[in-house]
């Protein structure tokens, strides 16, 4: 009997737990470009086009490797829009003895994936994703026990499961981490090399076209799509980045430009979280880098860390967390997203700037995610499930798994510190630190109160007074509290003032 094989459009590797062992004589591979997974949230337009053309790209890999390949594009009159409809016609059609598919990205898939086997009356498989270097449990298994989830401690246990940047027992250089090295701000214009681009094929032309008539009304350009779409155009990406930029990457990671969204980063996230890249592959390149001299321990265990730290850490928070995460609101925030995060309609130029590129490229790097628009919504108090739909549609490599974390936890303190010592607030100062955005802003960064002040500087206040009954007896918090108290006592009313009509404003949709 046959089995058929479901590709899901974040699983396009041939290297898949759920391709191993296909009988390419009788098994069928399924593969849905469907409306549900595209809507559910309204992606941008430029993720859109990735997904579908790497899909599409994918599947005609499949078909040259001798697989049997049904492939429904979004537009085809049998497409069914959802993946559930293609695999029940498919199993009617074809009366496979499993199903088989990878674990899902996503809670809310696995849950309806486990659904299919009472509903199909056929066996479903559900392989493990070895598109991470650690089996689901290993954070599991980690976290029992603990009241606080490090991920310092999760990313040391992992360095020594892999052997990357470990001499013996040992860290190389003496020292885990070198972030303390990794934060540098451009003092004057750098000469940086571009980012890789790639020309548009006619097979992205179509999806281009595609997105132009189907998703019209969502948010994000089309202009200048240059992303890699398939295996062999993103290993270009790694290598340039490798050869070109790794050197640079850990001095300038935190630094943000005017202009330039890109900078030294690796630009591969959206290409490690649809299989594209592996992230074994993407770690041993920058370790043969240390160990060829080509790049510096601090820009390599900086880079080391984002994929075998963060992003394996994430993805085990997520799943350990699920589903109560999605609904946590430890700081009862309850504003709503402003108009400018659409728009980029605002006179504070950190954030002009942030969404303009966010817009333009559907990529913005960790920094500007975290220390200015996430930044402004943990002040400003807004609604945490309107920041994780945000920032889940409008970047190419966001998925629940690895946004909702970084949302709900690490950006907004939502699930009142399981991730996060305190919480990452900041005012002006550490944006004008390890930016140029200040200089053109309409606003002040040295001003503290005032219609010239930055908002980010009375925000800030406000934040740490209105929420003290949760932070007052924070340690990492403490000295905050002390600060406050040694304030000029009208200096203080002021901020909290400004804070309020600025509050207000924002709330009445006025241009801020």
């Amino acid at each position: 009997m046959s089995n058929i094989i479901l590709i899901l459009g974040d699983q396009l590797n041939l290297q898949m737990n759920s391709l191993q062992g296909v009988d390419k004589d009788t098994d069928r591979i399924l593969m849905a470009e469907v409306k549900t997974e595209a809507t559910y949230v309204k992606h941008h337009k430029k993720k859109i086009v990735f997904v579908f053309s790497a899909m599409r790209h994918f599947a005609l890999l499949l078909r040259e490797k001798g697989y049997n390949v049904d492939y429904y594009r979004y537009d085809s009159p049998d497409n069914k829009g959802s993946l559930y409809a293609h695999v029940e016609d498919a199993v009617a059609s074809y009366q496979p003895e499993k199903v088989c598919v990878a674990h899902p990205g996503e809670y809310r898939l696995l849950s309806e994936i486990k659904q299919w086997e009472s509903k199909l009356g056929v066996a479903v498989e559900i392989s493990s994703d070895n598109r991470f270097i650690a089996e689901q449990h290993f954070f599991a298994d980690w976290a029992e026990g603990k009241k606080q989830f490090r991920m310092e401690f999760f990313y040391r246990e992992l360095r020594k499961h892999t052997g990357l940047l470990m001499e013996g027992n040992q860290p190389s250089g003496g020292k885990w981490n070198y972030d303390a090295d990794n934060r540098e701000s451009f003092k004057k214009a750098p000469d940086i090399p571009p980012p890789s681009t790639f020309e548009v094929d006619d097979i992205t032309k179509e999806v281009i076209d595609l997105v132009n008539i189907e998703f019209s009304g969502h948010f994000g350009s089309l202009d200048d799509f240059h992303f890699a779409v398939t295996r062999a155009e993103a290993l270009k990406v790694l290598d340039t980045f490798i050869d070109e930029r790794l050197e640079k990457f850990g001095q300038y990671q935190d630094a943000m430009l005017e202009g330039d969204p890109w900078l030294y980063h690796s630009h591969i996230g959206l290409y490690l979280n649809t299989g594209l890249l592996m992230p074994m592959e993407v770690l041993l390149a920058a370790q043969n880098a240390f160990d060829n001299d080509k790049a510096p321990l601090n820009s390599v265990e900086g880079f080391i860390r984002q994929i075998l730290g963060w992003r394996e850490y994430v993805r085990g928070f997520y799943w350990y967390f699920m589903p109560g995460l999605k609904d946590k609101n430890y700081l009862n925030a309850q504003r709503n997203l402003p108009d400018f995060f659409w728009t980029a309609n605002t006179k504070m130029n950190c954030l002009s700037q942030c969404v303009q590129d966010t817009h333009q490229h559907a990529y913005a790097h960790h920094i500007q995610r975290l220390m200015v628009l996430g930044n402004f919504a943990l002040l400003a108090g807004l609604e945490p499930k309107q920041v994780n739909e945000w920032y889940l549609l409008v970047y190419a490599d966001a998925y629940e798994w690895v946004e909702m974390p970084n949302v709900s936890a690490m950006v907004l303190f939502a699930d009142g510190g399981h991730l996060a010592s305190k919480p990452y607030a900041a005012s002006g100062s550490y944006i004008n630190k390890m930016s140029n955005y200040c200089g053109s802003c309409h606003y002040s960064v040295k001003e503290k109160t005032g219609a010239q002040a930055c908002p980010f500087n009375y925000l800030y206040w406000h934040f740490v007074e209105r929420n003290r009954d949760k932070f007052e007896n924070n340690p990492r918090m403490a000295m905050i509290y002390r600060t406050m108290t040694k304030m000029d006592e009208t200096k203080v009313k002021h901020m909290f003032e400004d804070a309020d009509t600025f509050l207000i404003c924002l709330d009445n949709n006025e241009e801020v």
